[in-house]
């Protein structure tokens, strides 16, 4: 039996990453939570991951730099972006490096599960 998918969140809102650290663990996911990027990358779980769930907009490092570094450093974890502020010029540059989803909060759970899912494959 293999072990589940392990999905890092990075949200600075405290109720958003832990409402979906809930939603992921009630579909079998592996989770750890962080309120910022800085966070993850010193946690060394940037090689562990299967996928990542991060907002756009933190203080400090955002989504979008995460994901620049983590090209950088050579590393193709999957990266599902969700937003409260939406903007279609970051939303392009983000899927032409890579993501696998952009979602524009409030979300339907079953979006970001999809996203998961779809990204899980790949």
């Amino acid at each position: 039996m293999s072990m589940p998918a392990s999905i890092a969140i990075i949200d600075d809102d405290i109720d958003v990453r832990e409402s979906t650290r809930q939603l992921l663990r009630s579909h079998g996911y592996l989770t750890r939570a962080f309120a910022t990027a800085e966070d993850f990358l010193g946690s060394g779980e940037a090689i562990q991951v299967s996928c990542i769930v991060a907002d756009v907009r933190m203080p400090g490092m955002g989504g979008v730099a995460l994901q620049a570094r983590l090209v950088d450093q050579g590393n193709p974890v999957p990266i599902i972006f969700v937003t409260a502020f939406f903007e279609q010029k970051l939303k392009e540059r983000a899927l032409a490096a890579g993501a696998r989803g952009f979602l524009v909060k409030p979300y339907p759970e079953a979006s970001l599960i999809n996203c998961i899912e779809s990204a899980l494959k790949n």
